[in-house]
């Protein structure tokens, strides 16, 4: 197995990884009666002080990879803003875990991942269990 053919092989296995624990911090659960998803995002933010500590460190955790992945650094300056938008807002209390049930900002960074990941991949797609991007 080449080199490339490892690197593709751990994109497939992280991105399916990321995928999984961005839907667990933006979609795990609905809201009963509904189809409103949320997920351990806004929970953790009702945590005075360290919860959106914890979401932010996840986000890093997620921008990393695009780092390694080799995404472009206008793509990569998108995720920072997300992710501080994301923080910002998250800071006011309950208006902020609000927001955060809305703006999923794991999920839209780890489709800007995805993307970037897939558009390498010389016609050929990513299989794994994650959402593809259009």
């Amino acid at each position: 197995m080449s080199t490339d053919d490892n690197r593709e092989s751990m994109n497939r296995e992280t991105l399916a990884k990321l995928w999984r624990l961005s839907r667990l911090m933006d979609n795990a659960f609905v809201i009963p009666g509904t189809n409103i998803r949320y997920g351990l995002d806004p929970l953790l933010g009702l945590i005075p002080g360290i919860g959106d500590t914890i979401t932010v460190a996840v986000s890093a955790y997620i921008y990393s990879f695009a780092k390694r992945a080799g995404v472009p650094g206008h793509q990569r300056m998108r995720m920072v803003w997300n992710i501080f938008v994301d923080w910002l807002v998250g800071l006011i209390p309950l208006v902020g875990d609000i927001f955060d049930v809305k703006f999923k900002a794991n999920i839209k960074n780890i489709a800007i991942i995805t993307k970037y990941v897939e558009s390498q991949v010389s016609g050929a797609s990513i299989e794994g269990d994650y959402e593809r991007v259009a």
